[in-house]
C-alpha cells in the first residue's frame, strides 16, 4: 500500500467514525433515558442507596416471598423501571448487560449478581 493511499484510508475511517458520534447501535444504551437520569436522587438518598440497596431488596423479597406484600419503594421491579435505559430503538437495555446501571457497579466492587438469574432485566409491560 502506498503512502498516499494509506493517508486516504485513514481519511475515510477518522470521517467515519466523527459521523458516527452521537448516533447509538441498536442494542448500545443511549444516555439520559432512563428515569433514573432525570432524577436528582433515588427512592432513598444516593449515599443510602449505595450501600444498603442489597438490604432494601433483601427486605422486600422476604416481604414478598412470605407475606405476599409487593410495589414497595424497594421493590427490585421498581428499580428495573426506573435505571433501565433504551437504545437508539427505544427498546430498553438489560440493567445488567456490559457497561450498565447494574453491571457497572456490581463489576466496580468485584460483587457477583445473582437477581437476574430469575428476575426480568428489563421493564415489563402494563
Amino acid at each position: 500500500m502506498t503512502g498516499k493511499s494509506s493517508i486516504t484510508l485513514l481519511a475515510i475511517l477518522v470521517s467515519s467514525l466523527m459521523l458516527g458520534l452521537g448516533t447509538a447501535f441498536a442494542g448500545e444504551a443511549v444516555e439520559g433515558t432512563a428515569k433514573a437520569d432525570k432524577l436528582e436522587s433515588c427512592v432513598e438518598p444516593t449515599e443510602v442507596m449505595r450501600r444498603n440497596h442489597f438490604e432494601f431488596i433483601k427486605h422486600q423479597r422476604d416481604l414478598t416471598v412470605h407475606q405476599g406484600i409487593r410495589g414497595s419503594k424497594h421493590s427490585l421491579a421498581g428499580c428495573v423501571d426506573c435505571h433501565a435505559r433504551r437504545d437508539a430503538q427505544g427498546k430498553p437495555v438489560p440493567v445488567n448487560a456490559e457497561g450498565q446501571f447494574c453491571d457497572s457497579c456490581h463489576d466496580f466492587a468485584a460483587v457477583h449478581i445473582d437477581c437476574f438469574s430469575c428476575h426480568s432485566t428489563v421493564p415489563g409491560g402494563k
